[in-house]
């Protein structure tokens, strides 16, 4: 027997609007969106029932694989907790950005990767995760093994996206090296001594590698049809090189004039939904907020915090600057297009059904936005949250 899963009395959110009715799923797809409640199904109280999100970087599944410094997690049980924090955040797919390439001063969580992914694939295979997971390969350039992690992790078939990082100081995120060096001081406790030395490796193998590394990976990526990402772009030059490689995702420029370019390159512009919740980058770079009011805005993605996409949307929504389906849209159907994924990502007849209940809660402390607070979540019509 096939199974139905009937959601009834919700404000459902579509692409261009939002009406009070009733949605049904069976064997795994949405098959009916209808106006006006139901008798049969499950009454959602007129909250909100919007797409699953789709999350194309967020770094936490390293977080939970090593929750200090230098001491690990058993990777399974890490994967299963990440998966969990991902799901009760609304998220329905997930691409875990594990970064590869390791450099001087490291806390060495790179050179884990393969376990990584490994537990990853594991996981998501035996069917004991309520999301479904890719695996983002955030590769830092100016590393001297980046290549050869990729050639050993990029032919699985779950990664589906490739970022092209550079963090050399002095250049795209941290073009104010005192902005890093607050980053290092604060999360490493360098001395300045120690600072100074740190910067001049990080120059000399960026001098050696990052331009021969970011071609060779982009090779590696477009003949495995993998989706590349520019990551930091800060100017036309670096948006044009980024171009010519292939890149078809703009991941957290730095300048407006990048979000311009990027997007007059075809890209599709991702920020930091943390960038949104706090009112601007925790870098000193451009805000969030300015590439949406300029038009340049596609995607915003969880990076550090989990639930901050739907809080995100939700304070958009609140403050005027967008309306929710447009808001949705932002972390539902455009990251679920940049991925590849035209099945899921809008509630309509023939797409997945996954979807998020979320109740809009006022009159929280000090918060003039509402807290979206997520009391379901159902991923191909079968409840995970």
């Amino acid at each position: 027997m096939t199974h139905e899963t009937i959601l009834t009395n919700a404000r459902i959110v579509l692409p261009g609007e939002v009406i009070r009715g009733s949605v049904r799923v069976a064997g795994g797809r949405i098959v009916d969106v209808t106006e006006g409640a139901t008798r049969a199904g499950e009454d959602m109280g007129g909250d909100h029932l919007l797409p699953g999100l789709v999350e194309l970087h967020t770094d936490q599944v390293e977080s939970h694989f090593q929750p200090r410094p230098k001491r690990y997690w058993d990777p399974i049980p890490a994967v299963v907790a990440h998966d969990a924090q991902m799901a009760a955040s609304g998220v329905t797919t997930v691409l875990d950005a594990l970064r590869i390439g390791s450099g001087p001063g490291e806390n060495r969580v790179a050179s884990r990767a393969p376990i990584l992914v490994d537990a990853l694939l594991h996981a998501a295979e035996s069917g004991i995760l309520r999301a479904e997971h890719y695996v983002h390969l955030r590769c830092e350039v100016a590393t001297p093994d980046v290549v050869e992690v990729f050639d050993e992790l990029g032919g699985h078939d779950r990664v589906r996206m490739v970022s092209l990082m550079d963090h050399t100081p002095g250049q795209r995120q941290y073009a104010d090296v005192e902005a890093f060096r607050t980053y290092m001081v604060g999360k490493h406790g360098m001395s300045a001594a120690q600072f100074a030395e740190h910067v001049d490796q990080l120059h000399a193998l960026a001098a050696e590698f990052s331009d021969i590394n970011r071609h060779r990976l982009a090779e590696r990526a477009a003949a495995r049809g993998i989706r590349m990402a520019a990551h930091d772009d800060a100017t036309q030059e670096h948006v044009d090189e980024s171009a010519a490689l292939g890149v078809h995702i703009s991941e957290f420029p730095t300048t407006i004039a990048a979000a311009r370019a990027a997007r007059r390159a075809g890209q599709l512009v991702v920020m930091g939904a943390p960038n949104i919740v706090r009112g601007g980058s925790h870098s000193g770079n451009v805000a969030a907020a300015d590439l949406l009011a300029d038009g340049v805005l596609d995607i915003l993605s969880s990076d550090y915090v989990p639930a901050s996409p739907l809080q995100a949307v939700f304070r958009l929504v609140d403050e005027g600057a967008i309306a929710l389906p447009q808001a949705a849209a932002l972390v539902s159907a455009n990251p679920a297009r940049a991925a590849g994924l035209d099945d899921r990502g809008v509630i309509a007849p023939g797409r997945r059904g996954d979807l998020v209940r979320v109740h809009a809660y006022e009159g929280a402390p000090g918060m003039t936005a509402s807290v979206p607070i997520v009391r379901g979540v159902w991923r191909e019509g079968q409840r995970v949250a």
